[in-house]
């Protein structure tokens, strides 16, 4: 659907730069809302499914992760900046990251070191996002 569509370009150009985008006919808010709507559709779905499998849901499920949920977008490729990522992308980033929490947890390390390994990896691959990136600009 990203790289598919009109609104998939949309979505890129709005996260790379909203005035460029309003510049060349985008409707910035419309599409920002649409994006939060489809953000909330996702959280009412996982919701649902908490309350189907365990017939609870508590509302403050997953607070204090959202660093965590970024750092696992970032290790999947995207930008922290906006404009740039994958679906795709931000799936293997959150794949690698519970490989890496429950490998630690199977290795029978201190778990401490999570926390050490998560930003271990939040700065390979900021490193290796922005070389990937100067590296494309560089051949275009």
């Amino acid at each position: 659907i990203l790289l598919r569509t009109r609104f998939g370009n949309w979505i890129f150009a709005v996260g790379g730069e909203a005035d460029a985008a309003r510049a060349v006919g985008v409707p910035v808010v419309r599409t920002k809302i649409g994006l939060y709507l489809g953000v909330a559709f996702a959280a009412w779905v996982s919701g649902q499914h908490l309350l189907f499998s365990y017939d609870v849901v508590q509302s403050g499920e997953g607070v204090g992760n959202e660093l965590t949920y970024i750092i696992a977008a970032v290790i999947g490729g995207c930008l922290i900046t906006g404009g740039y990522g994958s679906a795709i992308g931000s799936a293997v980033g959150a794949f690698i990251f519970g490989m890496t929490s429950k490998g630690i947890v199977y290795a029978e390390w201190n778990p401490d070191w999570f926390k050490f390994f998560l930003g271990a990896m939040l700065l390979l691959a900021t490193l290796l996002n922005a070389w990937v990136r100067k590296r494309a600009e560089a051949t275009s």
